[in-house]
């Protein structure tokens, strides 16, 4: 077994197939059956299924998948650290969208000054891409408000964030300092979309009241909604990270609920197989 069955390996899995992944990776398709033969040989496993003229990973597949696909990651950084020692680092941090509208920027700031050797590229996307993207080992770590679900990432909680409810001059609720979630009932909000960590708490509030709301608008853009909660479109619920100014000018207005607190954590996330570099060190202990 190589790096070179492993990378073989991936692809296929990627492709769904034994032509494309040779012509993707520049062989013939027979060196692709024969280094798929002696994977499954090496390991005593069947690790594709055939069905359909496409394959399909099998439950031993799979787990080959996760392990292969951080090998390789990992051994591409060793080797370009070695041959570019002297060239920067790149570090891929994802960010929920919350985060990369405020919180995202202080942090690299502290992090250049502490290692300016070290480049950053950055995805902003919501939590549910960014989960997808750290298992694909598409990110080296990431920042998320809420908690992500596979038990294949480590999640670390590094700051305490309160989402507030925020309407604008016109709103019926604007000077209201407090509300029982009851009086949302029926109310016009501006969401977030499906998979946003925000939009995530908050509906899970409504059902354990049994509340519902009227979602008139709905966005991933952070300004957008803060403009049409600004406008008196709804009710919006945002980070207090992202609505500082506003609350400042008076153009928004904060209410908090009586019966309940939306504070949440924000947790730093990294694939728990994930070798830890130097500069993905340097990077958790900057959070710390």
């Amino acid at each position: 077994m190589s790096i070179r069955h492993l990378r073989i390996f991936i692809t296929v899995a990627a492709l769904q197939n034994m032509s494309a992944a040779a012509e993707k990776l520049f062989i013939t398709q027979p060196s692709v059956s024969q280094a798929i033969k002696e994977l499954e040989q090496y390991y005593g496993v069947r690790l594709f299924e055939r069905l359909s003229k496409k394959l399909y990973l099998t439950e031993s597949g799979e787990a080959l998948l996760k392990y292969a696909t951080h090998l390789i990651q990992s051994f591409d950084e060793m080797e370009t650290m070695i041959k570019n020692k002297s060239n920067s680092i790149s570090l891929r941090i994802g960010s929920s969208i919350t985060i990369g509208s405020s919180l995202i920027n202080r942090i690299l700031n502290k992090f250049a000054e502490e290692h300016p050797d070290v480049k950053t590229q950055v995805f902003v996307r919501n939590t549910r891409e960014i989960e997808k993207m750290l298992l694909s080992s598409e990110l080296d770590v990431a920042l998320v408000e809420g908690r992500v679900a596979s038990k294949d990432l480590v999640a670390k909680s590094f700051y305490e964030d309160q989402l507030i409810l925020v309407v604008g001059k016109e709103h019926p609720f604007y000077g209201r300092d407090k509300l029982s979630v009851y009086d949302l009932q029926g109310e016009d909000v501006i969401s977030r979309e499906d998979g946003s960590g925000s939009k995530i708490i908050f509906d899970n509030v409504l059902k354990e009241y049994h509340v519902d709301v009227h979602v008139s608008w709905s966005s991933p853009d952070i300004l957008a909604i803060k403009e049409a909660a600004i406008q008196s479109r709804g009710i919006a619920v945002l980070s207090s990270l992202v609505v500082e100014n506003e609350l400042k000018k008076g153009t928004l207005h904060k209410i908090t609920l009586e019966e309940v607190s939306l504070s949440r954590a924000i947790y730093v996330v990294y694939h728990k197989n994930k070798f830890l570099s130097d500069s993905l060190t340097y990077f958790l202990e900057c959070l710390c």
